[in-house]
């Protein structure tokens, strides 16, 4: 039986934020765009949650919940360097690490560096090690699959550390809400309710036939995630698919030639991404969002796999004249690239999309 831990950092963002400045501790501090802004919220301290404020939520209706609120600015190149000392502590103990974002990853320890037989003291030990080194604190999930490993680490937060065995795993996904359920969105949730669906236990009732008539390819995860099923391996090499960064503006934009300077920006940043990362692509998307939010993509091969600024804007330009709609204000503009090579897979690479 495998030994799998899911770690996954408290508040990551605002933990940080409240590290470097006391005075924000107990307060409710929201990283993202500030409250005047159509920016969104990147994460919140567990103060503001108690308010509704998630991530993902625009900052202006945060503030309108939680209007007490610290908003602060992302400073990610501080959250880069926190989660390069976290993955060190991951990979004293095993090789087999699988980063999903900078504040959480899967770490397979049926066999380790350190011999330790028992995963639970291994993710004790972790997480000793991970608030001695950043004073942040984290939770950990221990289970015999990825599926129960992450569910465990969502259970006691913050700081917590939860077991998932084969002896209580029916107990706690049974009365787990089906909105708790990884992989279970808000969209599928609602209308899995609708179904009488509310809970592992109503979930558990259903056949695998009708989950798959019903839900399709996705009906067959469920099936076997409220039955602890889940042979997913750690995958400790990857590559990734696609790379992007967007810009929603202030202002709706209804000049071609401001709109083409963003899109310089954005190429920019897009080859600085890919240079950094040893990464090249061959497909380039361009995203267009109109001030109704009505949001368009268009797409391009390029004539070879690149990463230049040079290459990436010629194409990016000739892309937003000749799909930009010249009666209407844009509200947002993103540039990405898909089919990508890496240049040197020596090392694990983790992106911020």
């Amino acid at each position: 039986m495998k030994k799998i831990i899911h770690v996954d950092m408290d508040a990551y963002f605002a933990a940080i934020e409240c590290r470097e400045d006391p005075s924000l501790k107990g307060k409710c501090v929201i990283v993202g765009g500030p409250p005047n802004s159509r920016g969104v919220v990147s994460t919140c301290s567990y103060e503001a949650r108690k308010y509704g404020v998630h991530s993902g939520m625009s900052s202006h209706q945060a503030w309108r919940i939680c209007p007490q609120a610290v908003f602060v600015h992302s400073n990610f190149h501080l959250y880069k360097e926190v989660s390069r000392q976290v993955r060190d502590i991951f990979y004293s103990w095993t090789d087999k690490v699988q980063p999903m974002s900078l504040d959480e990853a899967y770490l397979d320890v049926s066999e380790n560096k350190m011999d330790e037989p028992d995963a639970v003291k291994i993710a004790q030990a972790i997480k000793d090690e991970v608030y001695r080194t950043t004073q942040l604190s984290c939770s950990a999930g221990v289970s015999y699959n990825k599926f129960l490993a992450k569910i465990g680490s969502d259970l006691n937060k913050p700081d917590g550390l939860t077991v998932i065995t084969k002896e209580n795993a029916r107990e706690i996904l049974f009365a787990l809400p089906i909105g708790k359920f990884h992989g279970i969105g808000k969209v599928t949730s609602a209308r899995m309710k609708k179904m009488g669906i509310h809970n592992g236990a109503d979930l558990y009732q259903r056949s695998l036939e009708e989950l798959m008539r019903i839900f399709g390819k996705a009906g067959f995860f469920y099936y076997n995630a409220v039955r602890g099923i889940d042979q997913r391996e750690v995958v400790s090499v990857w590559e990734p698919k696609s790379i992007s960064c967007e810009n929603t503006f202030e202002e709706d934009i209804a000049d071609l030639n401001i709109l083409l300077d963003q899109l310089k920006k954005l190429a920019e940043r897009l080859s600085s991404r890919m240079n950094l990362n040893d990464l090249r692509g061959q497909s380039l998307v361009l995203k267009l969002k109109y001030e109704n939010f009505e949001l368009i993509t268009r797409s391009l091969i390029l004539p070879e796999s690149t990463n230049k600024y040079q290459v990436l804007y010629e194409y990016a330009e000739q892309l937003l004249i000749a799909n930009w709609d010249v009666s209407r204000k844009v509200r947002l503009l993103g540039l990405g690239v898909t089919k990508l090579d890496c240049e040197s897979d020596s090392e694990q690479i983790t992106l911020d999309l």
